[in-house]
């Protein structure tokens, strides 16, 4: 039976992102971690305008789909998104690792939240034992490299990596991210028969 690790690339916000932006750290993702991994690479809705309520939807279906020992990305809005969802409710299964990539700090020092109310003493609430890594841009001009230490501070057992010369999308190139994921094991856990 072939063994896989599964990745779930959840994009950031913005008209056109799914498919004229984030796909190009997908395929950079794709390209470093080569064989042993399916990387999961959904639609969020109403991607223009993201809302906590309707991508948290849209995440806990994803989660429930994915084995022990997936490997969870988010981009941009949708990295702060997604570790919002973690820090909410506890899940059933394990994850490997959380990744989040130029991710917006939504509270105090960061930017206000829109409809939601963000999750305070993160790094308390979320799964233990998880590995958490922040990548940001030093030249990211859409999100400030400061959210980054902000996260950091919030979350004090993420390992942060700083990228001089990087924009926000790290210059569609995500090799330092995939060693990372390369180090934890590429067949770590085997797929589940029928995927449920």
């Amino acid at each position: 039976m072939p063994v896989t690790r599964q990745v779930l690339f959840v994009q950031g916000g913005g008209e056109g992102v799914h498919d004229d932006w984030d796909a190009a750290l997908v395929a950079s993702l794709k390209s470093e971690l080569g064989p042993g991994y399916e990387i999961r690479y959904p639609r969020m809705p109403h991607e223009g305008d993201p809302g906590y309520a309707s991508w948290k939807v849209a995440l806990d279906k994803e989660f429930a789909a994915l084995d022990d020992g997936a490997i969870l990305v988010g981009h941009s809005i949708g990295g702060t998104l997604l570790i919002h969802a973690l820090a909410e409710r506890p899940r059933k299964q394990g994850f490997g690792a959380i990744f989040l990539v130029a991710a917006p700090f939504v509270g105090e020092g960061g930017w206000k939240s829109d409809g939601w109310t963000p999750q305070e003493a993160l790094g308390d609430k979320l799964p233990g034992g998880v590995p958490i890594h922040l990548y940001h841009g030093l030249d990211d001009d859409t999100v400030p490299p400061s959210h980054a230490v902000l996260f950091a501070d919030a979350i004090p057992q993420a390992r942060l990596c700083r990228l001089p010369g990087r924009d926000h999308q790290l210059n569609n190139d995500l090799r330092e991210l995939a060693a990372v994921i390369r180090s934890l094991g590429a067949a770590a856990v085997p797929r589940r028969e029928g995927g449920a």
